[in-house]
């Protein structure tokens, strides 16, 4: 009935009508658009605050850490200094744990890759019986409580006469990494025509061989995101580490923080930040620089 009215109108009044609705429609989703990205940024500010405060209170002195927010010393403050991250150094020798972090972090990252790579590539072409079961099984690993697996742990690292060394955190730390990563080269394996690997197996190479001259350049996306998601886990790691390490010499960056900025009477929070900080900038440029081949690794294997 309505378009029937609308067909009998001068054509000028109908454009009018038409020009109208379509302003009012543009208005609602310019009002949609702005209340959404408006959503997005209150959003976004209160999940960066907490890095804020922890940047800000790196960047004080002890009196006015102590003085507490108010005056000068606002959520903006007028003074600010780097001497806290000197202090963490110089004081705390946070050198020799951050070397022990780089250490295990990168090991395990390597472990990971060589196992995850040869384990993914066997789940996604080799005929073995029970995939399924294996795959929920290392499901399960991924999704198990870290705080179940710490006591068992514990009673063989002491057996073994282990305890106290950051090279064991190396194989502990397969429990982080290995499920997510066998998980993701696996299903990205099975996205690669076979008949790449066929051609060359006919021109004489080995399964290995195979692997790691013809599948791993192909998936270098995924590798490449196994390998900063290890790292990542392996570095902010603070469960096995605390369990673990007793000497201070071979305490890594997380736990280290844990041991200095207190004394009898006082905690000095700048120094503990300022070590926030300093271990959260290795992860937060691996990111930053890294962010496309996160994503292109993490979904490559979504379609089919």
């Amino acid at each position: 009935m309505t378009s029937a009215v609308a067909d009998d109108l001068p054509v000028p009044v109908a454009k009018h009508r038409a020009a109208r609705r379509r302003r009012r429609l543009s208005a609602g989703k310019v009002v949609k658009e702005t209340l959404f990205y408006l959503a997005v940024v209150i959003v976004v500010l209160i999940a960066l605050f907490p890095f804020y405060w922890i940047l800000r209170t790196s960047l004080l002195f002890n009196s006015q850490v102590a003085a507490g927010v108010g005056g000068a010393n606002g959520i903006i403050p007028s003074h600010l200094s780097g001497v806290a991250y000197g202090n963490v150094f110089s004081q705390a020798s946070f050198l020799r744990p951050l070397v022990n972090s780089i250490i295990v972090a990168l090991a395990t990252t390597a472990v990971t890759i060589v196992v995850a790579s040869m384990a993914g590539y066997a789940l996604a072409r080799l005929r073995i019986r029970g995939t399924g079961a294996i795959l929920g099984f290392i499901l399960l690993a991924g999704f198990f409580p870290v705080l179940a697996m710490i006591g068992p742990l514990f009673l063989v690292l002491r057996y073994l006469g282990a305890l106290n060394s950051i090279y064991p955190l190396i194989i502990v730390y397969l429990v982080y990494t290995l499920p997510i990563s066998t998980w993701l080269l696996k299903n990205f394996f099975e996205q690669i025509p076979a008949e790449l690997e066929d051609a060359a197996l006919v021109d004489g190479a080995t399964q290995l061989q195979v692997l790691r001259k013809v599948v791993i350049p192909v998936a270098v996306p995924a590798v490449f995101t196994a390998a900063i998601l290890s790292f990542i886990l392996a570095w902010n790691d603070f469960a096995f580490a605390v369990s673990f390490l007793t000497s201070t010499n071979h305490f890594t960056a997380p736990l280290a923080i844990t041991t200095f900025g207190q004394s009898q009477f006082q905690t000095y929070y700048n120094l503990i930040d300022a070590a926030v900080v300093i271990i959260s900038i290795p992860i937060a440029l691996l990111v930053l620089f890294a962010q496309r081949r996160i994503v292109s690794g993490l979904t490559a294997g979504s379609f089919r």
